[in-house]
Protein backbone atom coordinates (compact mmCIF):
# COMPACT_ATOMS: atom_id res chain seq x y z
CA UNK A 1 0.00 0.00 0.00
CA UNK A 2 0.99 3.29 -0.94
CA UNK A 3 0.27 7.02 0.88
CA UNK A 4 -0.20 10.01 -1.15
CA UNK A 5 0.21 13.56 0.10
CA UNK A 6 -2.57 14.81 2.24
CA UNK A 7 -4.87 17.24 0.82
CA UNK A 8 -8.39 18.34 2.20
CA UNK A 9 -11.00 16.51 0.87
CA UNK A 10 -14.01 18.35 -0.23
CA UNK A 11 -17.61 16.84 0.37
CA UNK A 12 -20.52 17.52 -1.02
CA UNK A 13 -23.09 15.19 -0.29
CA UNK A 14 -25.93 16.66 -3.24
CA UNK A 15 -23.14 14.57 -5.34
CA UNK A 16 -25.28 10.93 -4.07
CA UNK A 17 -28.53 10.10 -4.63
CA UNK A 18 -30.69 8.13 -1.54
CA UNK A 19 -33.90 7.18 -1.93
CA UNK A 20 -36.92 9.96 -2.08
CA UNK A 21 -37.75 10.81 1.84
CA UNK A 22 -33.63 9.96 2.83
CA UNK A 23 -31.32 12.67 3.32
CA UNK A 24 -27.93 12.54 3.79
CA UNK A 25 -25.42 14.69 5.56
CA UNK A 26 -21.51 14.56 6.23
CA UNK A 27 -21.01 13.28 9.94
CA UNK A 28 -17.29 13.29 10.68
CA UNK A 29 -14.15 13.81 8.12
CA UNK A 30 -10.83 14.01 8.54
CA UNK A 31 -10.03 10.31 9.37
CA UNK A 32 -7.10 8.19 7.62
CA UNK A 33 -8.88 4.85 6.23
CA UNK A 34 -11.64 3.71 8.80
CA UNK A 35 -12.57 0.72 8.11
CA UNK A 36 -15.68 -0.30 11.10
CA UNK A 37 -17.43 1.35 13.77
CA UNK A 38 -19.43 0.42 16.76
CA UNK A 39 -21.65 2.14 19.15
CA UNK A 40 -21.26 1.99 23.01
CA UNK A 41 -23.96 1.52 25.40
CA UNK A 42 -23.79 5.22 26.22
CA UNK A 43 -24.08 6.10 22.70
CA UNK A 44 -20.20 6.88 21.82
CA UNK A 45 -19.17 5.61 18.76
CA UNK A 46 -15.71 3.62 18.24
CA UNK A 47 -13.86 3.67 15.05
CA UNK A 48 -11.61 1.15 13.87
CA UNK A 49 -8.69 3.02 11.69
CA UNK A 50 -7.17 -0.32 9.23
CA UNK A 51 -3.47 1.86 8.93
CA UNK A 52 -3.96 1.42 5.21
CA UNK A 53 -2.96 5.17 5.42
CA UNK A 54 -0.58 5.96 7.69
CA UNK A 55 0.32 2.55 8.51
CA UNK A 56 -0.77 2.86 12.64
CA UNK A 57 -3.69 1.59 13.00
CA UNK A 58 -5.91 3.42 15.25
CA UNK A 59 -9.52 2.52 17.86
CA UNK A 60 -10.90 5.89 17.70
CA UNK A 61 -13.71 6.91 20.68
CA UNK A 62 -16.09 9.80 19.24
CA UNK A 63 -18.52 11.60 21.73
CA UNK A 64 -20.07 14.76 22.68
CA UNK A 65 -16.58 15.42 24.36
CA UNK A 66 -14.76 15.44 20.91
CA UNK A 67 -12.50 12.40 19.53
CA UNK A 68 -9.69 10.96 21.22
CA UNK A 69 -7.35 7.75 20.54
CA UNK A 70 -7.88 4.85 22.25
CA UNK A 71 -5.36 2.63 21.55
CA UNK A 72 -3.22 2.21 18.54
CA UNK A 73 0.00 0.32 17.47
CA UNK A 74 -1.91 -2.70 15.97
CA UNK A 75 -0.83 -5.17 12.85
CA UNK A 76 -1.49 -3.43 9.25
CA UNK A 77 -4.25 -3.93 8.70
CA UNK A 78 -6.62 -3.08 11.45
CA UNK A 79 -9.53 -5.25 10.40
CA UNK A 80 -12.65 -3.99 12.72
CA UNK A 81 -13.74 -3.89 16.16
CA UNK A 82 -16.90 -4.94 18.55
CA UNK A 83 -17.57 -3.92 21.76
CA UNK A 84 -19.03 -5.80 24.86
CA UNK A 85 -19.15 -4.78 28.62
CA UNK A 86 -16.57 -2.27 28.40
CA UNK A 87 -14.39 -4.45 26.50
CA UNK A 88 -13.15 -3.50 22.70
CA UNK A 89 -12.50 -6.64 20.46
CA UNK A 90 -9.98 -5.69 18.01
CA UNK A 91 -8.80 -7.82 14.88
CA UNK A 92 -5.82 -6.88 12.99
CA UNK A 93 -3.51 -9.36 11.25
CA UNK A 94 -2.69 -12.29 12.87
CA UNK A 95 -4.22 -10.91 16.12
CA UNK A 96 -7.71 -10.72 18.00
CA UNK A 97 -6.63 -8.09 20.95
CA UNK A 98 -9.12 -7.05 24.23
CA UNK A 99 -8.69 -3.52 25.37
CA UNK A 100 -10.44 -3.75 28.58
CA UNK A 101 -11.89 -0.84 30.64
CA UNK A 102 -8.83 0.35 32.49
CA UNK A 103 -7.65 0.56 28.98
CA UNK A 104 -4.97 -2.42 29.61
CA UNK A 105 -4.64 -4.81 26.47
CA UNK A 106 -4.51 -8.66 25.67
CA UNK A 107 -3.99 -10.47 22.87
CA UNK A 108 -6.13 -13.33 23.49
CA UNK A 109 -5.78 -15.17 20.00
CA UNK A 110 -2.48 -15.13 17.81
CA UNK A 111 -0.74 -16.98 15.08
CA UNK A 112 -3.89 -16.68 12.86
CA UNK A 113 -2.73 -17.45 9.05
CA UNK A 114 -3.13 -14.12 7.91
CA UNK A 115 0.18 -13.49 5.83
CA UNK A 116 -2.21 -13.73 2.48
CA UNK A 117 -4.10 -11.98 0.27
CA UNK A 118 -6.87 -11.83 3.58
CA UNK A 119 -6.38 -11.78 7.20
CA UNK A 120 -8.51 -12.64 10.13
CA UNK A 121 -11.55 -10.55 9.94
CA UNK A 122 -13.78 -8.42 12.99
CA UNK A 123 -15.49 -10.70 15.52
CA UNK A 124 -19.05 -11.09 16.09
CA UNK A 125 -20.37 -11.92 19.87
CA UNK A 126 -23.13 -14.08 20.40
CA UNK A 127 -25.62 -14.19 22.78
CA UNK A 128 -24.16 -17.40 25.21
CA UNK A 129 -20.71 -15.00 24.92
CA UNK A 130 -18.75 -17.06 22.48
CA UNK A 131 -16.81 -14.95 19.29
CA UNK A 132 -17.31 -15.74 16.05
CA UNK A 133 -14.61 -14.49 13.16
CA UNK A 134 -13.76 -15.10 9.60
CA UNK A 135 -10.25 -15.98 7.97
CA UNK A 136 -9.67 -15.67 5.26
CA UNK A 137 -7.34 -17.29 2.24
CA UNK A 138 -4.10 -16.87 1.68
CA UNK A 139 -4.86 -16.89 -2.16
CA UNK A 140 -7.44 -15.61 -4.71
CA UNK A 141 -8.57 -19.47 -5.89
CA UNK A 142 -6.19 -21.73 -3.84
CA UNK A 143 -3.14 -21.88 -5.88
CA UNK A 144 0.03 -19.43 -4.82
CA UNK A 145 1.32 -17.37 -7.72
CA UNK A 146 2.52 -14.57 -9.12
CA UNK A 147 -0.73 -12.39 -8.07
CA UNK A 148 0.69 -12.56 -4.62
CA UNK A 149 2.58 -9.91 -3.62
CA UNK A 150 3.17 -11.33 -0.27
CA UNK A 151 5.14 -14.65 -2.02
CA UNK A 152 8.61 -13.18 -1.19
CA UNK A 153 8.29 -12.45 1.82
CA UNK A 154 6.47 -15.92 2.60
CA UNK A 155 7.39 -17.98 -0.10
CA UNK A 156 6.65 -21.22 2.40
CA UNK A 157 2.99 -19.70 3.21
CA UNK A 158 -0.30 -21.02 1.38
CA UNK A 159 -3.73 -22.45 1.85
CA UNK A 160 -4.88 -24.99 4.10
CA UNK A 161 -8.17 -26.54 3.99
CA UNK A 162 -10.51 -27.07 7.10
CA UNK A 163 -10.86 -30.95 6.66
CA UNK A 164 -9.36 -33.92 4.46
CA UNK A 165 -9.36 -32.95 0.61
CA UNK A 166 -8.35 -35.12 -1.92
CA UNK A 167 -6.87 -33.09 -4.68
CA UNK A 168 -7.09 -33.65 -8.74
CA UNK A 169 -4.02 -33.58 -10.37
CA UNK A 170 -3.81 -30.22 -11.43
CA UNK A 171 -0.35 -28.36 -11.54
CA UNK A 172 0.05 -24.40 -12.87
CA UNK A 173 3.47 -23.04 -14.34
CA UNK A 174 4.55 -19.94 -13.70
CA UNK A 175 8.12 -17.75 -13.88
CA UNK A 176 9.83 -19.43 -10.74
CA UNK A 177 10.47 -15.79 -9.48
CA UNK A 178 12.09 -17.11 -6.56
CA UNK A 179 14.98 -19.02 -8.11
CA UNK A 180 14.72 -17.25 -10.95
CA UNK A 181 18.16 -19.44 -12.57
CA UNK A 182 15.70 -22.58 -11.86
CA UNK A 183 13.44 -24.06 -14.39
CA UNK A 184 9.42 -22.49 -14.40
CA UNK A 185 8.02 -23.21 -11.10
CA UNK A 186 5.00 -25.86 -11.00
CA UNK A 187 2.68 -25.14 -8.20
CA UNK A 188 0.09 -27.48 -7.20
CA UNK A 189 -3.45 -26.33 -5.17
CA UNK A 190 -2.96 -26.12 -1.42
CA UNK A 191 0.41 -25.96 -1.38
CA UNK A 192 3.86 -24.06 -1.47
CA UNK A 193 5.02 -21.78 -4.35
CA UNK A 194 6.90 -24.15 -6.92
CA UNK A 195 5.63 -27.27 -5.23
CA UNK A 196 3.33 -29.67 -7.69
CA UNK A 197 0.70 -32.03 -6.80
CA UNK A 198 2.77 -35.07 -7.35
CA UNK A 199 -0.18 -37.89 -7.43
CA UNK A 200 -3.26 -38.30 -8.76
CA UNK A 201 -5.16 -38.54 -5.52
CA UNK A 202 -3.30 -36.40 -3.25
CA UNK A 203 -4.78 -36.03 -0.04
CA UNK A 204 -3.85 -33.21 2.19
CA UNK A 205 -5.23 -33.02 6.15
CA UNK A 206 -7.60 -30.33 7.82
CA UNK A 207 -6.10 -27.81 10.22
CA UNK A 208 -7.97 -26.05 13.26
CA UNK A 209 -6.73 -22.81 11.75
CA UNK A 210 -7.72 -22.99 7.99
CA UNK A 211 -7.74 -20.40 5.13
CA UNK A 212 -11.36 -19.24 4.39
CA UNK A 213 -12.63 -20.77 7.77
CA UNK A 214 -15.34 -18.96 10.52
CA UNK A 215 -13.77 -19.96 13.95
CA UNK A 216 -15.20 -19.12 17.45
CA UNK A 217 -13.97 -19.29 20.76
CA UNK A 218 -14.73 -18.15 24.52
CA UNK A 219 -14.57 -14.00 25.20
CA UNK A 220 -11.32 -15.04 26.80
CA UNK A 221 -10.15 -16.75 23.27
CA UNK A 222 -10.19 -19.99 24.73
CA UNK A 223 -11.29 -23.14 23.65
CA UNK A 224 -10.87 -22.13 19.80
CA UNK A 225 -12.60 -23.83 17.09
CA UNK A 226 -13.26 -24.43 13.34
CA UNK A 227 -16.90 -24.19 13.04
CA UNK A 228 -16.97 -23.52 8.93
CA UNK A 229 -14.74 -23.45 6.16
CA UNK A 230 -14.83 -22.71 2.67
CA UNK A 231 -15.13 -19.51 1.99
CA UNK A 232 -12.86 -17.00 0.38
CA UNK A 233 -12.74 -14.22 2.15
CA UNK A 234 -15.68 -13.80 5.18
CA UNK A 235 -15.02 -10.68 5.88
CA UNK A 236 -18.02 -9.58 8.54
CA UNK A 237 -20.65 -11.73 10.35
CA UNK A 238 -23.50 -10.46 12.48
CA UNK A 239 -26.42 -11.97 14.26
CA UNK A 240 -30.09 -11.13 13.67
CA UNK A 241 -33.11 -10.70 15.41
CA UNK A 242 -33.86 -14.15 15.01
CA UNK A 243 -29.98 -15.14 16.13
CA UNK A 244 -29.13 -16.19 13.07
CA UNK A 245 -25.48 -15.77 12.10
CA UNK A 246 -25.41 -13.70 8.30
CA UNK A 247 -21.76 -14.12 6.93
CA UNK A 248 -20.47 -11.67 3.82
CA UNK A 249 -17.99 -13.43 1.68
CA UNK A 250 -15.95 -11.72 -1.08
CA UNK A 251 -15.58 -13.56 -4.55
CA UNK A 252 -12.52 -14.63 -6.32
CA UNK A 253 -10.81 -12.45 -8.97
CA UNK A 254 -9.58 -12.93 -12.58
CA UNK A 255 -6.12 -13.19 -11.38
CA UNK A 256 -3.36 -15.39 -10.95
CA UNK A 257 -2.33 -18.81 -12.01
CA UNK A 258 -5.96 -20.25 -12.19
CA UNK A 259 -8.51 -16.69 -12.30
CA UNK A 260 -12.14 -17.14 -11.85
CA UNK A 261 -14.09 -15.06 -14.07
CA UNK A 262 -17.39 -13.29 -13.25
CA UNK A 263 -17.41 -14.68 -9.43
CA UNK A 264 -20.00 -13.32 -7.32
CA UNK A 265 -19.88 -11.61 -3.65
CA UNK A 266 -22.48 -14.05 -1.27
CA UNK A 267 -23.93 -13.15 1.80
CA UNK A 268 -24.29 -16.97 3.48
CA UNK A 269 -26.25 -18.06 6.27
CA UNK A 270 -24.17 -19.84 9.01
CA UNK A 271 -24.36 -23.45 8.70
CA UNK A 272 -22.37 -25.13 11.87
CA UNK A 273 -19.59 -27.43 10.48
CA UNK A 274 -20.70 -26.69 5.89
CA UNK A 275 -17.94 -26.48 3.19
CA UNK A 276 -19.21 -23.01 1.88
CA UNK A 277 -17.26 -24.10 -1.88
CA UNK A 278 -14.24 -22.39 -1.81
CA UNK A 279 -12.19 -22.77 -3.90
CA UNK A 280 -14.36 -24.64 -6.68
CA UNK A 281 -17.94 -23.03 -6.35
CA UNK A 282 -18.62 -20.03 -6.90
CA UNK A 283 -22.66 -18.36 -5.75
CA UNK A 284 -23.25 -22.04 -5.13
CA UNK A 285 -21.91 -23.39 -9.10
CA UNK A 286 -19.25 -25.26 -9.88
CA UNK A 287 -16.19 -22.74 -11.70
CA UNK A 288 -16.41 -25.49 -14.94
CA UNK A 289 -19.58 -23.30 -15.89
CA UNK A 290 -18.78 -21.32 -19.12
CA UNK A 291 -19.29 -18.27 -17.57
CA UNK A 292 -16.55 -18.63 -14.77
CA UNK A 293 -13.76 -19.53 -17.93
CA UNK A 294 -11.57 -15.91 -18.81
CA UNK A 295 -11.83 -14.42 -22.20
CA UNK A 296 -8.85 -15.55 -23.15
CA UNK A 297 -7.72 -17.66 -20.22
CA UNK A 298 -7.83 -21.38 -19.23
CA UNK A 299 -10.99 -22.74 -18.46
CA UNK A 300 -10.83 -23.25 -14.48
CA UNK A 301 -10.52 -26.99 -13.43
CA UNK A 302 -11.92 -28.35 -9.85
CA UNK A 303 -9.43 -28.71 -7.69
CA UNK A 304 -10.94 -31.00 -5.93
CA UNK A 305 -11.64 -34.41 -6.54
CA UNK A 306 -14.48 -34.98 -4.08
CA UNK A 307 -15.99 -32.60 -2.17
CA UNK A 308 -16.08 -32.49 1.72
CA UNK A 309 -20.11 -31.77 1.25
CA UNK A 310 -22.89 -29.86 -0.79
CA UNK A 311 -22.69 -26.27 -0.11
CA UNK A 312 -25.10 -24.40 1.55
CA UNK A 313 -26.75 -21.80 -1.34
CA UNK A 314 -26.07 -18.26 -0.53
CA UNK A 315 -29.01 -15.94 0.76
CA UNK A 316 -27.95 -13.18 -1.62
CA UNK A 317 -25.42 -12.59 -4.39
CA UNK A 318 -23.84 -9.41 -5.83
CA UNK A 319 -21.79 -8.74 -8.82
CA UNK A 320 -18.28 -9.23 -9.38
CA UNK A 321 -16.42 -6.60 -8.24
CA UNK A 322 -18.79 -5.34 -5.03
CA UNK A 323 -16.38 -6.45 -2.77
CA UNK A 324 -19.27 -6.25 -0.06
CA UNK A 325 -17.98 -5.39 3.84
CA UNK A 326 -20.08 -4.68 6.45
CA UNK A 327 -23.61 -4.32 7.04
CA UNK A 328 -26.63 -3.96 9.84
CA UNK A 329 -29.68 -4.96 9.80
CA UNK A 330 -32.69 -2.47 10.54
CA UNK A 331 -34.14 -2.39 13.34
CA UNK A 332 -36.60 0.90 13.36
CA UNK A 333 -40.06 0.93 11.58
CA UNK A 334 -39.71 4.63 10.97
CA UNK A 335 -36.35 3.95 8.52
CA UNK A 336 -37.32 1.21 6.68
CA UNK A 337 -38.51 -2.70 6.23
CA UNK A 338 -37.32 -4.20 9.58
CA UNK A 339 -34.82 -7.32 9.20
CA UNK A 340 -33.77 -5.62 5.66
CA UNK A 341 -29.67 -5.84 5.51
CA UNK A 342 -28.40 -2.47 4.57
CA UNK A 343 -24.73 -3.05 3.08
CA UNK A 344 -21.42 -1.85 2.31
CA UNK A 345 -20.17 -2.31 -0.84
CA UNK A 346 -16.30 -1.27 -1.01
CA UNK A 347 -15.81 -2.25 -4.72
CA UNK A 348 -12.44 -2.81 -6.35
CA UNK A 349 -9.64 -3.03 -9.13
CA UNK A 350 -11.04 -6.25 -11.41
CA UNK A 351 -7.67 -8.14 -12.72
CA UNK A 352 -9.36 -8.87 -16.23
CA UNK A 353 -7.10 -9.92 -19.34
CA UNK A 354 -4.39 -8.28 -17.61
CA UNK A 355 -5.40 -4.59 -17.17
CA UNK A 356 -7.01 -3.16 -14.19
CA UNK A 357 -10.10 -1.33 -14.36
CA UNK A 358 -12.70 -0.16 -11.86
CA UNK A 359 -15.77 -1.06 -13.14
CA UNK A 360 -18.97 1.08 -13.58
CA UNK A 361 -21.60 -0.27 -12.13
CA UNK A 362 -20.56 -2.25 -9.02
CA UNK A 363 -19.00 -1.21 -6.01
CA UNK A 364 -19.03 2.14 -4.36
CA UNK A 365 -22.53 2.36 -3.14
CA UNK A 366 -24.57 0.96 0.24
CA UNK A 367 -26.65 -1.87 -1.17
CA UNK A 368 -30.33 -3.27 0.43
CA UNK A 369 -31.43 -6.71 0.94
CA UNK A 370 -35.16 -7.98 1.20
CA UNK A 371 -34.20 -10.71 3.52
CA UNK A 372 -37.64 -12.00 2.69
CA UNK A 373 -36.90 -13.02 -0.63
CA UNK A 374 -33.27 -12.17 -1.44
CA UNK A 375 -33.99 -9.22 -4.03
CA UNK A 376 -31.17 -6.26 -3.89
CA UNK A 377 -31.72 -2.90 -4.74
CA UNK A 378 -28.90 0.10 -4.49
CA UNK A 379 -29.94 2.47 -1.63
CA UNK A 380 -27.18 5.31 -2.20
CA UNK A 381 -24.61 5.77 -5.07
CA UNK A 382 -23.19 8.53 -6.23
CA UNK A 383 -24.94 10.15 -9.56
CA UNK A 384 -21.99 9.57 -11.47
CA UNK A 385 -22.16 5.73 -10.85
CA UNK A 386 -18.34 5.72 -10.42
CA UNK A 387 -16.19 6.41 -6.93
CA UNK A 388 -15.89 10.35 -6.21
CA UNK A 389 -13.98 11.87 -4.11
CA UNK A 390 -16.36 14.45 -3.64
CA UNK A 391 -19.23 11.77 -2.85
CA UNK A 392 -19.09 8.10 -1.94
CA UNK A 393 -15.17 6.74 -2.37
CA UNK A 394 -14.87 2.92 -0.71
CA UNK A 395 -17.59 2.54 1.76
CA UNK A 396 -16.57 -0.28 4.31
CA UNK A 397 -19.41 -0.58 7.36
CA UNK A 398 -23.14 0.78 7.83
CA UNK A 399 -24.28 0.78 11.61
CA UNK A 400 -27.36 1.94 12.70
CA UNK A 401 -26.69 3.73 15.68
CA UNK A 402 -29.22 4.78 18.52
CA UNK A 403 -31.34 7.62 16.78
CA UNK A 404 -32.32 5.17 14.30
CA UNK A 405 -30.04 6.85 11.45
CA UNK A 406 -27.53 5.04 9.35
CA UNK A 407 -24.29 5.74 9.69
CA UNK A 408 -21.26 4.71 6.94
CA UNK A 409 -17.68 4.97 7.35
CA UNK A 410 -16.25 5.31 3.70
CA UNK A 411 -12.21 4.58 3.88
CA UNK A 412 -10.40 7.02 1.30
CA UNK A 413 -9.98 8.82 -1.69
CA UNK A 414 -9.92 6.16 -4.41
CA UNK A 415 -8.03 7.05 -7.73
CA UNK A 416 -9.05 5.39 -10.73
CA UNK A 417 -5.30 5.42 -11.72
CA UNK A 418 -4.06 4.44 -8.26
CA UNK A 419 -6.46 2.48 -7.30
CA UNK A 420 -5.01 1.49 -4.23
CA UNK A 421 -3.49 3.95 -2.56
CA UNK A 422 -5.18 5.79 0.24
CA UNK A 423 -5.00 9.53 1.20
CA UNK A 424 -4.60 10.17 4.85
CA UNK A 425 -7.27 12.63 6.31
CA UNK A 426 -9.45 11.90 3.94
CA UNK A 427 -12.04 8.79 5.44
CA UNK A 428 -15.51 9.88 6.02
CA UNK A 429 -18.63 8.68 8.22
CA UNK A 430 -21.64 9.72 6.19
CA UNK A 431 -24.97 10.02 8.03
CA UNK A 432 -28.17 8.62 6.07
CA UNK A 433 -31.69 9.59 8.02
CA UNK A 434 -35.25 9.69 7.19
CA UNK A 435 -36.65 13.29 6.19
CA UNK A 436 -39.63 13.93 9.05
CA UNK A 437 -42.26 15.88 7.47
Amino acid sequence: MQQIPYKQRELDPNRISVPEGYQIEVFAQGLNAPIGMVFTETGDMLIADSGLATMNPQVLRMSNSGTEVVAEGFNVPLTGINYKNGHIYVSHKGVVTVINPDGTRQDIISGLPSYGDFSNNRVEISNDEKIYFGQGTATNSGVVGLDNSWLYEYPFFYDIPGSYIILNNVNFETNNVLIPAMSPAITGAFSPFGVPNAQQHEVKAGRLLASGSVLSANLDGSNIELVAWGLRNPFYMKFDNLNRLIISNQGMDARGSRPIANALDELFLYVPGAWYGWPDYSGGEPVTMPRFTPVRGRKPELLLETIPSIPPPPTAVFPTGSTIMGFDFNETVDFGPIGDIYIACFGRVRYEEFTEYVQSGVGHRIMRVNVLNGEILTFAINKSGFPEEAGLSRPTDVVFGPDGAMYITDMAVANIELPNVYQPNSGVIWKISKIIS
